[in-house]
C-alpha cells in the first residue's frame, strides 16, 4: 500500500464535483486536494540498531531479509487509521521501527523472538499493515530498539483437507491470495472484511476480524481450528479436534491477542465449497428501528443470509450509490442489503424464507441492483476517506456491539457524544451508521463520522473518540466489535473485562513474554 493513505495509487481518484460542492456548503472547504509529499522527503527518527544487534538478527533471517532502508521503515511506521495518516503527513521527524525483519518460516520467527527477548529489543508483528486502532505503532517504551517483524514470506497454503473442510495457511497469506489458493481446490474461506484486499490471515486471527459475510460464515475466530504460535518462551500449538473439553480453550488467548502474547505463524481454518450461486436483494424500511427489528426477526428465525446489512437514514441518504432511483422507485428511509450463497436449492429456499420475514416486518423490495452496487464498491470506502482527508475533511470510523434491546439507545448515545464533542470544538458533524454483523442476541453498530479538519486534527479526533468510547462503556457495550483494541481502545479494556481480567492477561504475558518485548503499548493498559 501507499505510505500515507489506504490501498494502491490506482484506487485514489479525485472527489466528484457534487461532493466538492457539498463540502463547501456544509464545511466551508474548497474540496481541492492537498499537495502530498514524496515518501523520500519524509524525515524519520534515526535508527537505533547497533552493529552487533544487526548482525545477530541477520544471522537468523539472512542479511538480505533485514532492512534499515528509509522506505522500508516508513512503510512499517503504523497502520491506516485517520490518526495514523495524520501523523504520517505531519511536519517533523516520524517515529518508525529501527529495522524491518522478514523471517521465512516459523523457526525463524521463534529464533528472532528468542534473540530479541535476550537482547531487549521490542518487536511489532506486521501482517498486511491495515490496523485502524494503533496496533502497529512502533512503540519502544523502555526499549532502546524496536523492529517490525514482517510476515509476508510466510505466504503458503500448507495443507488443504477437503474431507474435513479445513485449510492451513502461513500467517502472511493475504485475503485475495487465500481465495486464489483455495479456488484451485474448489473451495473458499468466505472472509471479506473491508481490509480484505491487503490484510493477512495472521492478522485476521490476531485481531478477531469479522468479514462482511459473517451472517453466513461467522467471524474469523469462528473459523479458526488450529494455531501455531511463536513466543519468546517457546512454541504453542493448539487445536487438535473440532471441539474439546480439555480445559479452557487456549486458542482464545492468542486469537485477538494482537501480537502482544505471541506471533501467530500458521492458522488452520474452516473452508467451504465455492458457492454454486449467489442471490442479491435490497430492501427499504421506513426507519432504522423498523429495519433493525426486521434483521432481528430474520436472524432469530435462523434464516440469516450470507450478508445482512442495514444503513441508517443518514448513510442511506448521503451515499450517492444508494440514493439514486432504483427501478423507478426512490430509495428512502433505510436501505438493507442481503446476499445468499450456496446451492441453487439452498439459496432459493433461504432467500424465500428471509423475504417473507422482511416483508412481514415492513420491508419493501428494491430488487438486486442496490445490493450488487454495494458489493461492487464494498472495498472502496477507505479511498473516499483519504480523498476527504486530502480536501480538509475529517472522516473516521468506530464500531461497537450490544444486545438487541439496547441497540437503539446505544446508537443514540454514541451519535450524541460524537456530535456534541465535535460541535463544541467548532465544527458541525455528520454521524452515519449501519448494522454490519448480526447475532441471535444482538448486533454491531458501525459509525462513520465526517467533520471539518481543525488546526489540531489529532486532538480533535482524540477528544471526540474519548467521548464516544466513554458513551460505549457507560452503555455496557463492547469497546470494539472487530477493529481490535490496539493502542486506541486499551484505556477502556478494564471497563470491559475488569481489573482482575487485566491482571490475568498480564500474568499470561509475563509467563510467555517475560521481557515484555511483544508489541509494547498494544492491548494491555
Amino acid at each position: 500500500m501507499v505510505w500515507d493513505a489506504w490501498g494502491v495509487p490506482a484506487g485514489h481518484t479525485p472527489l466528484p464535483e457534487q461532493i466538492r460542492g457539498l463540502l463547501g456548503q456544509v464545511f466551508g472547504v474548497s474540496g481541492e486536494p492537498a499537495i502530498r509529499r514524496d515518501e523520500g522527503d519524509v524525515p524519520l527518527r534515526p535508527p537505533v540498531l547497533s552493529a552487533d544487534r544487526r548482525a545477530g538478527l541477520a544471522r537468523v533471517v539472512g542479511e538480505q531479509h533485514l532492512s534499515t532502508a528509509h522506505i522500508a521503515r516508513l512503510r512499517h511506521a503504523g497502520g491506516k487509521s485517520t490518526l495514523d495518516l495524520l501523523r504520517r503527513r505531519a511536519i517533523g521527524p516520524q517515529d518508525a521501527p529501527d529495522a524491518v525483519v522478514y523471517p521465512a518460516d516459523h523457526a525463524q520467527v521463534a529464533d528472532v523472538l528468542a534473540y530479541c527477548s535476550e537482547q531487549g529489543i521490542a518487536v511489532v508483528p506486521f501482517g498486511g499493515g491495515t490496523s485502524v486502532v494503533g496496533g502497529l505503532d512502533p512503540v519502544r517504551g523502555r526499549f532502546e530498539t524496536v523492529i517490525a517483524l514482517d510476515l509476508r514470506r510466510l505466504d503458503a497454503l500448507l495443507d488443504c483437507d477437503p474431507v474435513s473442510g479445513t485449510a492451513t495457511f502461513g500467517a502472511g497469506v493475504t485475503g485475495p491470495r487465500a481465495e486464489e489458493l483455495l479456488a484451485a481446490h474448489g473451495l473458499s474461506l468466505g472472509h471479506f472484511p473491508q481490509s480484505f484486499e491487503f490484510a493477512s490471515i495472521g492478522g485476521f486471527a490476531a485481531t478477531r476480524s469479522s468479514g462482511q459475510a459473517s451472517a453466513g460464515y461467522g467471524r474469523f475466530d469462528d473459523m479458526v481450528q488450529r494455531l501455531r504460535v511463536a513466543t519468546p518462551a517457546g512454541t504453542v500449538e493448539l487445536g487438535r479436534a473440532p471441539a474439546s473439553a480439555a480445559g479452557p480453550d487456549l486458542r482464545e488467548l492468542f486469537v485477538g491477542s494482537e501480537g502482544s502474547l505471541g506471533v501467530i505463524t500458521e492458522v488452520t481454518v474452516r473452508v467451504h465449497p465455492v458457492p454454486e450461486t449467489t442471490d442479491h436483494m435490497a430492501w427499504s424500511f421506513p426507519d432504522f428501528a423498523a429495519g433493525a427489528a426486521a434483521l432481528r426477526a430474520v436472524v432469530q428465525a435462523g434464516a440469516a443470509p450470507t450478508v445482512l446489512r442495514l444503513s441508517d437514514e443518514a448513510e442511506t441518504g448521503l451515499n450517492l450509490a444508494r440514493s439514486k432511483d432504483v427501478g423507478g422507485a426512490p430509495v428512502s428511509g433505510c436501505l438493507a442489503v442481503t446476499t445468499f450463497e450456496g446451492s441453487a436449492a439452498h439459496v432459493a429456499a433461504r432467500s424465500a424464507e428471509a423475504a417473507d420475514l422482511l416483508r412481514a416486518a415492513g420491508g419493501t423490495e428494491l430488487g438486486p441492483d442496490p445490493a450488487r452496487a454495494w458489493e461492487h464498491g464494498r472495498f472502496a470506502a477507505p479511498y473516499l476517506r483519504d480523498a476527504l482527508l486530502d480536501a480538509g475533511v475529517l472522516c473516521e470510523t468506530l464500531e461497537t456491539a450490544t444486545t438487541w434491546n439496547r441497540l437503539a439507545e446505544l446508537k443514540t448515545q454514541v451519535t450524541t457524544a460524537l456530535t456534541e464533542s465535535l460541535t463544541a470544538q467548532g465544527t458541525p458533524a455528520l454521524v452515519m451508521g449501519h448494522i454490519s454483523h448480526t447475532y441471535p442476541t444482538g448486533a454491531s453498530l458501525y459509525f462513520t463520522v465526517v467533520a471539518k479538519l481543525l488546526d489540531d486534527p489529532i486532538t480533535q479526533w482524540l477528544t471526540a473518540k474519548q467521548a464516544a468510547g466513554d458513551a460505549i462503556a457507560a452503555a455496557g457495550a463492547t469497546i470494539t466489535h472487530h477493529h481490535a483494541v490496539g493502542a486506541d481502545h486499551r484505556r477502556w479494556l478494564p471497563d470491559e473485562i475488569g481489573e482482575l481480567g487485566v491482571r490475568v492477561l498480564r500474568a499470561v504475558k509475563h509467563e510467555i513474554d517475560p521481557a515484555g518485548i511483544l508489541n509494547p503499548g498494544t492491548l494491555l493498559p
